[in-house]
């Protein structure tokens, strides 16, 4: 692993990349299982 002190302009930009992806798909991730939760959840309301 490098040592993020030490490492030049293009490996920092290339890893600050990586954790904005990341976090994009991370975040996706959530609103999609909140988006079937909520979903399922409204479905259930009426048969009852």
């Amino acid at each position: 692993m490098s040592d993020p002190n030490r490492e030049d302009g293009a490996a920092a930009k290339a890893r600050s990349g990586r954790n904005i992806l990341l976090a994009v798909a991370l975040l996706a991730f959530v609103a999609i299982i909140f988006a079937i939760t909520i979903v399922k959840i409204s479905g259930n309301v009426g048969a009852h």
